[in-house]
């Protein structure tokens, strides 16, 4: 291990773990590799789409309080951004952490976020190649729902969390909210051909669109997403306190105080039409976690 980023990560990574140390990013073996994990390979590793998504995504102003308020700072801590795509929350967020692990199994935008500042490697988020319990911060913003086996991949990003330290999540889809049916999930299926005749500027072009589609492995269908059971079954065995916070993303702060925003009128609508009540923190948009390692 000759480069800077191997001397930065090589006392965080485990005896056994398979990596190729001769490349610009550190690529670990992939025991398996999946339809899900090629999709988002072909996705986020695009040299022009993975630059946009970071370009576009969390640009508003309520993500970075929302994510401060949740976790405080992480100047001067061992972070580790799990699913970290070509570098978004490090960007958003800023500030001065001691090393910023990116783990993607994109290279694409793996070397977009070293340019941003990560310390990258490249590695399944379902066999996490460090040691136990090292990092003060392990964070996968957008992550959970883009992996196969949700539960395996929130027990290893738990597994790496020191004790007193955080696992923070968000922007994973609820399930219940976005369990349309009928009329609402029709107009949901055919919204693009009406985007693009209307000049939307939620028009995306089918080749990108399908593309980002199959990466959304629990966002594809009826009743996809994350449930509140899932957090508390697997965290609160591994001696993690739990609090989850159930919101839409027009709030940023007050997330932590229990409020869940207002969802735009076309979901509030579609929930109307599925049953579902638009003012219930069921069918709030997502699901923020800040999980705390007690023992």
């Amino acid at each position: 291990m000759q480069n800077s980023i191997n001397s930065e990560i090589e006392q965080y990574v485990s005896t056994d773990a398979q990596i190729d140390w001769q490349t610009d990013i550190p690529t670990c073996t992939i025991p398996m590799m999946t339809k899900g994990m090629l999709a988002n390979i072909n996705f986020f590793g695009h040299p022009v789409w993975s630059r946009q998504y970071l370009q576009k995504c969390y640009n508003n102003e309520t993500f970075k309080p929302r994510w401060q308020a949740a976790m405080g700072s992480w100047d001067g801590k061992i972070v580790v951004d799990i699913g970290c795509g070509p570098g978004n929350l490090y960007a958003k967020l800023g500030g001065s952490p001691k090393v910023i692990i990116g783990v993607d199994i994109a290279r694409g935008g793996l070397e977009i976020a070293k340019e941003i500042g990560y310390t990258p490697i490249l590695a399944d988020a379902h066999h996490l190649p460090f040691i136990d319990q090292f990092a003060d911060i392990v964070v996968a913003n957008s992550t959970i729902h883009h992996c196969d086996d949700m539960r395996r991949m929130l027990a290893e990003a738990a597994r790496i969390v020191r004790p007193g330290g955080l696992l923070v999540t968000d922007k994973d889809p609820q399930k219940t909210a976005w369990n349309l049916k009928g009329l609402a999930l029709f107009l949901r299926d055919i919204r693009m051909p009406i985007y693009r005749l209307i000049r939307s500027k939620y028009y995306v072009p089918p080749e990108i669109r399908n593309a980002r589609w199959k990466t959304e492995i629990h966002n594809q269908r009826p009743g996809d997403g994350v449930t509140p059971e899932l957090y508390h079954q697997v965290l609160e065995p591994l001696g993690f306190e739990v609090k989850l916070y159930p919101h839409n993303h027009d709030l940023g702060a007050e997330v932590l105080e229990g409020k869940y925003g207002r969802l735009p009128l076309k979901l509030r609508l579609a929930q109307r039409m599925s049953g579902i009540n638009p003012d219930s923190p069921a069918a709030a948009q997502t699901i923020m976690c800040v999980a705390k390692r007690i023992s």
